[in-house]
Parts: structure tokens; C-alpha cells; sequence
């Protein structure tokens, strides 16, 4: 019987992943040097090198639930290469500057892997790159169009693969083709934020969890149980900032959805060719991602119902649970890829919230005159993107011209989202094209990206 929420597998299956949070909240006002607003992946980073550079330097991290217990503890488990709005911030900024911005997304895959295990930290880590496969004429071309771009961002490392190629690496039904790069790793998520909060700690970091922030103002966050004063304050809150009085049109609360298997035998492995563990994407619409977890299972993802009136999935008391009509779909996705899965046991379900920018560009920035910061719109790329984020707010806490504050993400500013109704009314209608777009394609066999698609990436401003 599948598990449906329970906040995610990851957390079923992290050994150090608590029944309740340990962690004491706020009791009284407090001061710090630097208060960081949520406890995942760009809070915990961003505490962490601030303490490794500075360990004077108080730091309180504040968490509304737990540690891990928003995108961080419930996304595919992808460290990779690929940040939101490069090829914006190459338009904005030229082309020299987006390549910079790429070498130190490829330098952050490597950090992360290295600064994990210089701490202690057993994430499931396997390097086995990403392969992203095409399966339709028209997801072929895109693919060959987006394997021509990385390699002119300065990834010459990446292989372009046939058919015959990429059902040697992973037997994918119907796959074409597809595009591998070194620069990435599968890992499961919680492990990585539960050793990298115990991290923080070890450095003097105090970490107040069950305390939610009401409100962010210059020198102070907010919260029901005292108010922590400092001169820095950091927002990390990635698909939950819409939940903050003032931001509930800054970054959409953009649903994703996975399943997992039972663990699969060896015999089935062999015949997957699945053997190096490379993370799993396509090149379609409505994209898929997916993974080997360390014991053997298939974890896959997408995105489902992608978004709830009011940005709702923001706030606190989000446990995963996923609509049944989901877990059918992403299992139907997962047996179209595999058709020799047919009939697995799907063990977990769970759903989570990434933060989406109207530009869909990720970005990070300090206020100097007021001291409130921010990272995040990470559009579903955040594992390795939020370790450079981090980075390059401990360089601008603590005033310092460096590689990282002149990379072209630092002070990016966007538009808010549109008012509901028509917030909720446009995401749907997009999902619903990018669908349609894939049924499409599919059936047509056309090597070309329907109009539709075309439309859908406009309104969107993907592109």
C-alpha cells in the first residue's frame, strides 16, 4: 500500500531524520549578527560558510517546521549543473558573463560533493552525471539544440548519444537519443540537509525550529514568540516566501510531485543497463526527473497538479500528500519509460514546493542600506544552485568583492505575479498546453516544437 505524504521517502529513510523536531524554538527576543529566515538547503549553506569565514559572527537560523522540511527534504536528489535564467542573464548581460555564472555552477557540484564528506555527511552521494533522453522527433531536436548550447557555456565535457548509445547507459523506451554531463550526482536530499545542520551547529550556529517568521523588516524577523534583532537579515525561503506578509506575488509556489518504488531486484537493474546511477531527465514539455536510490528503488518525479489557489501550498502544515490522479499519472510515466515495471510496487508518494520568479531566473541579493537579503527562485534546480547562493551571501554579509558578487544573478530584480484569479488561471492553462504540446508531438512525430509549446514559453516568460 503506498504511503501518500508523510512530508517524503527521504524522510522515512533518514536514520538521523527525527519523530519530532529537537531543535527548541524561539522563547524570548533575541539578538544576532546575522538571523537567516528558513532551515533548508540556502538558510543552512549560507549560516555555515558565514561561521566557517567569520566564527564570531552570530548566527540564528530561524525554521517554521523543521530542518529539510520544504523543498530541501522532498526533491529528486539531483546535484547538477543547471541554474535557472542563464540564458537570460546572458541576453541582460552577454554572453561572457552567463559563462562565468556556468564554470561556478559546474566549480558548486564539486564543492558540495567535497564539503559534504570534509564534514562527516553520508548523502548517498554516486557522480554519475545527468542523461536527459529525448523520445519523440521533436524532443530529439530540442535536445540536440540544448546539447549545442551547453557546449557553448563552455561544457566540453558533455556527450551527445544516439539511440543505440543511451539505451546503453539506461534502456529508455523509445529514446532516440540523448545528452550526458559529468557535472552532476544523485544523493538523497534530507540526509545532506540533517549532516549539514548538525554541521552548523558543530560551528556555534543556533537553529530554532517550530518558530514560523511572521514578518521581515531592516534589523529584525518577526516571529508569534519574540522578535530576533540583527543587523543582517537573510531570506531563504525559496517556495515558501509567498506565505511572508508583503510577498505572496514575489515567487510562485510551484507544485512537484514524485513517487518510488519497492527496491527492485538485480536482475531487473541489469536489464535497465542502469548500472552507473546518472540521474534521469527528458527533454519534454512537462519535464520528468528521476533517479537509482542507494537501496535500489526508482524515485521519479513531475509536476502534477502545479499549482493551488492563492499560492496555499505555501504556508505551514504541508505534509506531501498527493492526489491520487498524480500518483497514477507519474506511474503511468514511470512504466512508459520502463514497460517492464509494469505492476511495481510504488511504496511512497509525496508533493513539495519550489519557488518560480515571473523571469523563471534564480537570484540572489543584498539590500547594503537596509541589510535584508534574499536567494532563491531556484525553479526546481536548487540543490547545487543554493550552495552558490549561499557563497555569495556570506561575501556580501561580510563586504567583500569577490568572483561570486559580480557573477550577473547578484541583484537580479523581476516583476511580481499577476493577481488571482489570473495567477492560478495562467499556470493551469500553461500546464495543460505543455501537455497537450507533448500528446502532440508524440502522435504527429514531427521533428518540430508545436506552436503551442511556442505560446505556452512566451506567456510564461521562459524565454
Amino acid at each position: 500500500m503506498t504511503i501518500n505524504g508523510g512530508i517524503s521517502f527521504w524522510y522515512a529513510t533518514d536514520p538521523n531524520a527525527p519523530a519530532a523536531p529537537p531543535r527548541a524554538p524561539l522563547t524570548a527576543h533575541a539578538t544576532a549578527d546575522v538571523v537567516i529566515v528558513g532551515g533548508g538547503y540556502t538558510g543552512l549553506w549560507t549560516a555555515y560558510y558565514l561561521k566557517r569565514a567569520a566564527p564570531d559572527l552570530r548566527v540564528t537560523v530561524l525554521e517554521q517546521a523543521f530542518c529539510g522540511y520544504g523543498a530541501s527534504g522532498r526533491n529528486g536528489g539531483w546535484l547538477y549543473n543547471g541554474i535557472a535564467g542563464r540564458d537570460r542573464y546572458a541576453a541582460l548581460h552577454g554572453h561572457p558573463a552567463a559563462l562565468r555564472l556556468q564554470q561556478a555552477m559546474n566549480d558548486t557540484v564539486t564543492e558540495v560533493i567535497d564539503t559534504a564528506a570534509a564534514e562527516g555527511i553520508d548523502a548517498d552521494v554516486h557522480r554519475g552525471g545527468v542523461l536527459e533522453v529525448a523520445r519523440t522527433p521533436a524532443q530529439l531536436t530540442r535536445l540536440r539544440a540544448f546539447h549545442a548550447n551547453e557546449l557553448s557555456f563552455g561544457e566540453t565535457d558533455r556527450e551527445l548519444y544516439d539511440a543505440a548509445a543511451t539505451r546503453a547507459r539506461v534502456d529508455v523506451a523509445g529514446a532516440l537519443g540523448s545528452s550526458w554531463t559529468p557535472h552532476g550526482a544523485r544523493i538523497h536530499p534530507l540526509k545532506l540537509v540533517t549532516g549539514l545542520a548538525a554541521a552548523c551547529e558543530r560551528l556555534g550556529v543556533v537553529i530554532h525550529e517550530s518558530t514560523p517568521v511572521t514578518g521581515i523588516a531592516p534589523g529584525r524577523a518577526v516571529t508569534p514568540y519574540g522578535t530576533v534583532r540583527a543587523p543582517h537579515v537573510l531570506r531563504c525561503t525559496e517556495g515558501f516566501t509567498a506565505a511572508l506578509k508583503g510577498q505572496r506575488r514575489s515567487w510562485l509556489p510551484m507544485n512537484s510531485s514524485m513517487i518510488v518504488t519497492a527496491p527492485l531486484p538485480a536482475a531487473v537493474w541489469d536489464s535497465l543497463n542502469w548500472s552507473d546511477a546518472a540521474t534521469l531527465g527528458d527533454t519534454a514539455h512537462a519535464y520528468m526527473y528521476a533517479q537509482r536510490t542507494a537501496d535500489g528503488r526508482i524515485a521519479i518525479g513531475g509536476r502534477g497538479a502545479p499549482y493551488r489557489f492563492g499560492s496555499r501550498a505555501a504556508g505551514a502544515g504541508n505534509t506531501g500528500r498527493t492526489e491520487p490522479a498524480t500518483i497514477a499519472a507519474l506511474t503511468d510515466l514511470l512504466t512508459s519509460f520502463f514497460p517492464r515495471l509494469a505492476g511495481t510496487e510504488i511504496t511512497h508518494a509525496w508533493s513539495g514546493v519550489l519557488g518560480v520568479p515571473r523571469d523563471w531566473c534564480a537570484t540572489v541579493s543584498l539590500d547594503r542600506a537596509t541589510g535584508l537579503g534574499w536567494a532563491g527562485g531556484y525553479v526546481g534546480s536548487g540543490v547545487a544552485t543554493s550552495n552558490l547562493a549561499a557563497r555569495t551571501l556570506r561575501d556580501l554579509v561580510l563586504g567583500e568583492s569577490t568572483g561570486l558578487t559580480e557573477l550577473p544573478w547578484v541583484g537580479h530584480r523581476v516583476r511580481r505575479w499577476e493577481p488571482e484569479p489570473l495567477r492560478w488561471l495562467g499556470v493551469h492553462a500553461l500546464y495543460a498546453a505543455y501537455r497537450a504540446a507533448d500528446r502532440r508531438e508524440a502522435s504527429t512525430g514531427s521533428a518540430r516544437t508545436t506552436p503551442l509549446a511556442r505560446l505556452a514559453d512566451r506567456v510564461a516568460g521562459r524565454h
